[in-house]
């Protein structure tokens, strides 16, 4: 498998393991994020540190929000801010 592939496959796991709800392709017809309208977009990197995705995943269990994902990235929306999780 790809390493993006793999880094898709492990968030879908984690998700799934910590029970957060997750909005992919196949339930929206589009998405669109307006990072101009946030305070603040915090981007977070994946480099094979799992660890960075539990993280990522921790703030929506935190702020009791769904995950985003678009293409082969993954968003947080909460308030004004905007958490974004890519592979490199």
């Amino acid at each position: 498998m790809a390493k993006k592939e793999l880094f898709i496959k492990r968030v879908y796991e984690i998700v799934n393991e910590l029970k957060i709800p997750l909005i992919d392709e196949r339930v929206y017809d589009k998405v669109a994020f307006n990072p101009g309208a946030s305070i603040a977009n915090v981007s977070f990197q994946f480099e094979e540190d799992e660890s960075v995705i539990r993280g990522f995943l921790g703030l929506a269990e935190y702020f009791h929000t769904v995950v985003i994902k678009r293409k082969d990235e993954f968003y947080i929306p909460h308030s004004s801010l905007l958490f974004k999780l890519v592979s490199s």
